[in-house]
């Protein structure tokens, strides 16, 4: 049985280690003291994505009346998410995006995701990084509003609404193969 995708709150000490850096950056926007934090923790997000902030910026705003938004946004490694993974699900691998629901009674949540499979993924798939980012972003926040896609119905009903919400942004549909 597949173990649910969103599998608790993560804490500051799981993202916080030897890749803790200069590099780390918290942004939240002005006057928006609620607003989620992110944090890039690496700079290869920055060499691979223009301003790696205003994407998931952009991506969480396309989600907001659907709820979900995270109270973080790691911008991570393969090795920190394969960490994680393997601490919170039992998998010892790198993964493209996890989520972990807030403790009961808060709201927000985490979304990590892991630069080299981003990567490697949005290169597979011959689509920028910026709109694989996009997407992953949408994708998590809808894991915090309580779609998952581990049953065909569930996944087609998530993968129609990350297309719709990724049109917003004028990224193309990543369910449809392009020519």
């Amino acid at each position: 049985m597949e173990p649910p995708s969103s599998t608790g709150h993560i804490r500051k000490q799981d993202v916080a280690g030897p890749e803790d850096s200069p590099l780390s950056v918290t942004l939240v926007p002005q006057g928006q003291p609620d607003a989620p934090e992110i944090l890039v923790r690496d700079r290869g997000w920055r060499c691979h994505v223009h301003d790696p902030e205003k994407i998931v910026w952009r991506a969480l705003a396309a989600c907001t009346e659907y709820g979900g938004l995270p109270g973080t946004v790691v911008l991570a490694t393969d090795r920190e998410v394969r960490r994680l993974n393997a601490r919170h699900r039992g998998r010892n691998k790198p993964t493209n995006v996890l989520t972990f629901d807030p403790p009961p009674g808060y709201e927000g949540g985490d979304i990590i995701l892991a630069l080299e499979t981003v990567l490697r993924e949005a290169r597979r798939a011959g689509r920028p990084v910026a709109n694989h980012l996009a997407h992953l972003v949408v994708h998590g926040s809808l894991h915090l509003a309580g779609y998952d896609h581990h049953h065909p119905g569930e996944a087609c009903e998530m993968e129609m609404l990350e297309a719709r919400l990724l049109s917003r942004l004028g990224v193309p549909n990543p369910w449809k193969p392009h020519a």
